[in-house]
């Protein structure tokens, strides 16, 4: 009997993931499209804009402590491993929570409460109630267990929007850098010495007695340093400006990763992981990619600002 119920649980579950995914394409036009990313950025107004830049140094622990789990697992260490995975690093932001939202409750169907508000619809228990064999098994295997791994899996999803904040943030320096001062520039690192020099050269020009004609002659010849104090306010300034960017930047990279399919990928990738939590070994856990394509950009920028150090 018990394993005629296993099947049937296994069946019910393989059942409701599937509906699950024919709702993804929907999901992700209606809510990462040009107009549901500006409702959802509605909620990165406050503090949002001060954990953007938190979560963008806090992103290397998190990348670092995944690889310790992988690591944990090749040393068949799976208590440790476990333990690494559960850990939220990143801070919860309004928008990433609002995101989670919207997956539990128009994608999964699954029940949410918060101080905001409650739903009580669970789809995935309407699943195993259409099961007769599976209704004396629900609150032991369905509802004991499904709240705490779709928590966990949503909060490595939840991370991936801060990741995409980041590398959107280095686009938006290439692009400066490319525009103004002709060079590459992937982050602050690389841009803040050319936009130093640039400061540096105008507040002397400014300064200079003789005029400006004679003062663009004089430092034609003699260019302005920028001092240390002047660099370091300008990467404090840059910072600034990319946390407020950050904040905001998925109002530019949703269209986009919801135009090239990135959205729906990510959501499959995150239902796949649930349903291999539920009805498989649970060993297939959802992989935030981005976070490791965003300490490339991090590698990149710090070896151009080393690279233009030694030349200069």
């Amino acid at each position: 009997m018990d394993g005629e119920t296993d099947a049937a649980l296994i069946s019910a579950g393989r059942g409701y993931f599937a509906r699950r995914r024919a709702k993804v394409q929907d999901f992700a036009r209606r809510n990462f499209g040009l107009g549901g990313t500006l409702r959802l950025h509605r909620h990165a107004l406050g503090w949002d804009i001060v954990k953007a830049p938190l979560n963008v140094a806090l992103s290397p622990v998190f990348v670092a402590i995944r690889l310790g789990a992988v690591l944990a697992d090749a040393a068949r260490a799976p208590g440790v491993a476990h333990w690494l995975r559960s850990r939220r690093i990143l801070l919860p932001t309004s928008v990433a929570r609002e995101t989670e939202r919207l997956i539990v409750v128009d994608l999964l169907e699954l029940p949410w409460s918060d101080g905001r508000g409650r739903s009580d619809r669970d789809a995935l228990a309407e699943a195993m109630l259409a099961e007769p064999a599976l209704r004396g098994l629900i609150r032991r295997r369905v509802e004991a267990g499904v709240e705490g791994r779709v928590a966990a899996r949503l909060g490595d999803y939840s991370g991936t929007r801060s990741a995409v904040a980041e590398m959107t943030t280095a686009v938006g320096t290439l692009g400066a850098g490319a525009l103004a001062f002709n060079a590459l520039t992937p982050g602050v690192l690389s841009l803040a010495p050319a936009l130093s020099a640039i400061v540096a050269h105008q507040a002397a020009l400014a300064a200079f007695p003789l005029g400006g004609a004679l003062g663009s002659v004089w430092l034609g010849l003699f260019p302005a340093a920028a001092s240390p104090l002047l660099s370091g306010a300008v990467i404090l300034g840059l910072m600034l400006a990319g946390s407020v960017f950050a904040a905001f930047a998925g109002v530019l990279a949703d269209p986009i990763q919801t135009r090239l399919g990135i959205h729906e990928r990510r959501l499959h990738r995150l239902i796949d992981a649930l349903e291999d939590e539920f009805t498989g070994t649970g060993r297939r856990g959802f992989v935030a990619r981005e976070h490791y394509l965003a300490r490339m950009l991090d590698l990149a920028d710090a070896g151009v600002a080393t690279l233009r150090m030694f030349r200069g």
